[in-house]
C-alpha cells in the first residue's frame, strides 16, 4: 500500500510528551549563516526536518555538483536541554565521517524564523519553516531484512513527511560502514581501505519540496526521481514495515512510528505583545511598505 493511502489506516499519535517546543517541528530552510569573522553565507543548500524525537539533515554545495566527498548529511536524535533552552543531537548515523556542528542551538523563534545562535559565538543561522498545514509524519528506521538472503541488519534513518516536503534517509550498509571506523575523513577512507565513491554514496539522505520528486539527494543519481513510497504495510500500531528493492535484492525496511498527525498547523506566526501590535498598526506604512514572507 502507498504510505500516504495507509496514513488513512493510522491513528494520531499522543504528543502530549513531546519534549520540543512545537515551534521546532517542521522542515526548515537555512535562508543564511552569518560567521564572527563577518562573513555570510546565503547560498548553501541546508534543510533540516524535524520529527518529535530525531531530525534528518542535508546540506549541499550545489545541487547536483557537490564533490561526493563534501556531501553532508546524517540523522540523529534530537536532544533539548529545557532548563538552558539548548537543542542538540547524538548523530547516530553520518554521510560523513565525523560530527561537522558539535556546538548545541541556542534558538530563538519570530515568525517562520528560527534564529540559531551558537553558544561560543561562532556563528548565527537563520532558518524558514517551510510546511504551513496538512500531513505530519515521522518513521524512524531501526531494521533491515533481505529476504533473498533470510538476514537482518541494523539500520538508522527514516521519513519525515511534512506538509508536502518529505525527507527520507538511510545508513549504509553495516558491511560498507565497518571500512569508515578507522579513519577521520572520507578522503582518508578512500586513499586507506580502497573504498569507492559508489560505496560512500550507500548513504542517502534525499528531499523532495512536492510530488515526490527527489531535488536534493547525497546520491547523485537520485535527483529527479521519485521517492519511494509504495508498499508500506502496518505490523502493529507502533511498527510499519516496507518492501523495497536494494541493489536488486528484495528487502523489508522496518520502521517504528514517531509522530503523526493528520493536518498538522506548522508554526509560521509567533505572538507578540498588545503594545508591539498597536506600534505595527500605527507605523505600518513604514514597517511593511516592503515586507513580504521570506521562505
Amino acid at each position: 500500500m502507498n504510505l500516504l493511502e495507509l496514513c488513512a489506516q493510522l491513528k494520531p499519535s499522543d504528543d502530549s510528551a513531546c519534549v520540543l517546543p512545537r515551534y521546532l517541528l517542521g522542515a526548515f530552510r537555512r535562508k543564511s549563516i552569518t560567521f564572527s569573522n563577518g562573513l555570510t553565507d546565503e547560498n548553501t543548500l541546508v534543510y533540516w526536518f524535524q520529527s518529535k524525537t530525531f531530525t534528518i539533515d542535508l546540506r549541499l554545495k550545489d545541487p547536483i555538483s557537490t564533490p561526493v566527498l563534501e556531501r553532508q548529511g546524517w540523522v540523529g536524535d534530537t536532544i533539548w536541554d529545557a532548563q538552558n533552552q539548548l537543542l542538540s543531537w547524538n548523530v547516530s548515523s553520518n554521510y560523513q565521517n565525523h560530527v561537522q556542528w558539535p556546538e548545541p542551538a541556542k534558538l530563538y523563534s519570530i515568525g517562520n524564523a528560527i534564529l540559531e545562535f551558537s553558544p561560543s559565538h561562532a556563528y548565527v543561522e537563520d532558518w524558514r519553516q517551510q510546511a504551513t498545514r496538512g500531513l505530519y509524519l515521522g518513521l524512524r528506521l531501526f531494521k533491515v531484512e533481505n529476504i533473498d538472503l533470510s538476514i537482518s541488519y541494523p539500520a538508522d534513518g527514516g521519513f519525515i513527511l511534512c506538509d508536502h516536503f518529505i525527507a527520507f534517509a538511510k545508513s549504509r550498509h553495516p558491511d560498507i560502514q565497518q571500512a569508515f571506523h578507522s579513519t577521520n575523513a572520507l578522503k582518508d577512507t578512500i586513499s586507506q581501505q580502497q573504498i569507492s565513491l559508489e560505496a560512500i554514496q550507500d548513504y542517502e539522505v534525499s528531499i523532495s519540496f512536492d510530488k515526490q520528486i527527489i531535488d536534493l539527494s547525497t546520491i547523485s543519481n537520485k535527483v529527479g526521481t521519485m521517492i519511494d513510497l509504495e508498499n508500506f504495510q502496518q505490523l502493529d500500531h507502533n511498527t510499519l514495515v516496507q518492501q523495497q528493492l536494494i541493489n536488486g535484492e528484495h528487502c523489508r525496511l522496518f520502521f517504528t512510528l514517531d509522530v503523526f498527525q493528520k493536518d498538522f498547523c506548522f508554526t509560521t506566526l509567533t505572538g507578540t505583545s498588545t503594545e508591539s501590535q498597536n506600534w505595527f498598526d500605527h507605523e505600518e506604512n513604514h514597517l511593511f511598505h516592503h515586507a513580504k514572507i521570506a521562505l
